[in-house]
């Protein structure tokens, strides 16, 4: 069921990627703003300016890019990994350590995921918005929780994933963390 050749694989896997896609994009466009706005900035004497609100478009788009991409990363154990330690121990031992990391993983994407709808909420309750462009800031929260409930969708199936390997005896991937 959490392999990744299974549907819920291949669904997951789909989901993942389109949101790292969408998060590739998005870095994409704030690099376009960038680039313009310091060009602006540069050439003021010559009558150009820079984008109005550029850091608030900045700091939304990079709120929505970072959760884009940590499924995908978690997804491909594409997160730092120091295995000083873990290098010794059986591949049994090191597949019931990802368990408990992958749990882990889980436990904290859900809490962030939790306390993102929360903040979401304040924000549309109180009606913030950015002060140059008045961007609702709810908007932007809730950019960043759509990455963050795919982060908790990715991690169930990474957990699933690890504790049938443990349970099945297979030895955990070789392109874990710094190794890929």
């Amino acid at each position: 069921m959490f392999s990744d050749s299974s549907v819920l694989g291949r669904a997951t896997h789909g989901l993942a990627k389109w949101m790292a896609i969408a998060g590739g994009v998005v870095l994409m466009a704030m690099i376009v703003i960038v680039v313009v706005s310091v060009i602006g900035r540069a050439f003021i004497w010559a009558g150009l300016k820079p984008i109005l609100g550029d850091y608030e478009l900045i700091s939304v788009g990079m709120g929505f890019a970072v959760f884009a991409f940590l499924p995908w990363a978690h997804l491909m154990r594409g997160h730092a990994l120091v295995s000083l330690l873990t290098d010794t121990f059986s591949d049994r031992v090191n597949a019931w350590i990802l368990v408990v990391t992958d749990f882990m993983m889980l436990v904290a994407s859900a809490f962030i995921a939790w306390r993102l709808y929360f903040g979401m909420m304040d924000k549309f309750a109180y009606r913030e918005t950015t002060i140059l462009l008045g961007l609702p800031l709810s908007w932007a929260f809730m950019a960043g929780l759509v990455g963050a409930v795919v982060m908790v969708l990715v991690s169930i199936f990474v957990f699933g994933r690890s504790v049938q390997d443990a349970l099945a005896g297979k030895a955990p991937p070789k392109h874990v963390g710094s190794e890929h």
